[in-house]
């Protein structure tokens, strides 16, 4: 019995009793013409379950497909206890998730909405609807996140936000942005349309779901204030969390506990 005992706590403690399953897969992006590197989480019993609600899960800016799964560990964990399928996809160096007019290798807006998301409805079983997908990000991810559900709204029912550069054209000179869609001076067109706080003509009322999070030290807390006063004026419903907070991990570590809540209710009201 002492032995049995023991053997139980090391399974707990290790993971390996109740897990969520973790994959690296390719997925090839017709196009751009190449493989890209996705991570797949499938909760613990997903064999075994009816088919899932799916999150997209993006990385910001510097980062990779690896990032959530490395970095957060309670993704999986959280990934089991709603019985969601999580994706997190890469986003490549400075994508920013557009389909670059500039750089044809960017096209990361049509892989996202369309090529991924049809590759995971044909490969896993999954709810294929918009009620059952959903897709948040941090950073340049968060960015994505928002453009991506605005834009496809047949596609996503909900989207989220984790510190997210909501409005980029404060920044013309930073993180490759003008690499992707020219510079600023130049082509103030693009940047204007290729911007999340622009896109809001596009919702109306009950639309999508949304949940905008940014900590009050982040170099993009005032854009997200301006994102949600835009939002407000339209009478465009959203949840948005203010709370104290960098940006960074460490806030990451804890937004994404109210994101894949937030997003786990979601699917529920809608199943």
């Amino acid at each position: 019995m002492k032995k049995a005992s023991l053997l139980l706590s090391f399974l707990l403690l290790s993971g390996i009793a109740f897990s969520a399953r973790v994959d690296t897969v390719n997925v090839f992006s017709k196009v751009m013409n190449k493989n890209i590197k996705t991570v797949t989480i499938l909760p613990d019993g997903y064999d075994d379950h009816h088919a899932l609600p799916v999150l997209y899960l993006l990385h910001g800016y510097g980062g990779n497909y690896a990032d959530w799964v490395n970095r957060v560990p309670a993704v999986q964990e959280l990934a089991d206890r709603y019985s969601m399928i999580v994706i997190c996809p890469d986003g490549g160096v400075g994508s920013w998730y557009w389909d670059s007019e500039v750089d044809k290798e960017f096209q990361y807006e049509t892989f996202v909405a369309k090529e991924l998301v049809a590759w995971v409805d044909s490969e896993f079983n999954t709810r294929e609807n918009r009620q059952s997908r959903a897709i948040t990000g941090l950073s340049m991810g968060g960015h994505g996140a928002l453009y991506l559900a605005m834009r496809h709204q047949d596609v996503f029912g909900a989207g989220g936000s984790m510190s997210g550069g909501v409005d980029i054209r404060p920044f013309p000179l930073r993180w490759d942005m003008a690499k992707r869609l020219g510079s600023y001076a130049e082509n103030p067109a693009s940047w204007e349309s290729h911007t999340v706080i622009n896109q809001v003509h596009l919702l109306t009322p009950g639309s999508l779901e949304l949940l905008i999070d940014c900590g009050t030290e982040d170099f993009f807390y005032g854009v997200n204030e301006r994102l949600h006063d835009r939002l407000l004026e339209r009478n465009i419903p959203h949840s948005y969390i203010v709370r104290p907070g960098a940006h960074n991990w460490d806030y990451w570590k804890e937004a994404i506990h109210y994101q894949m809540l937030f997003m786990h209710r979601y699917f529920e009201k809608t199943t």
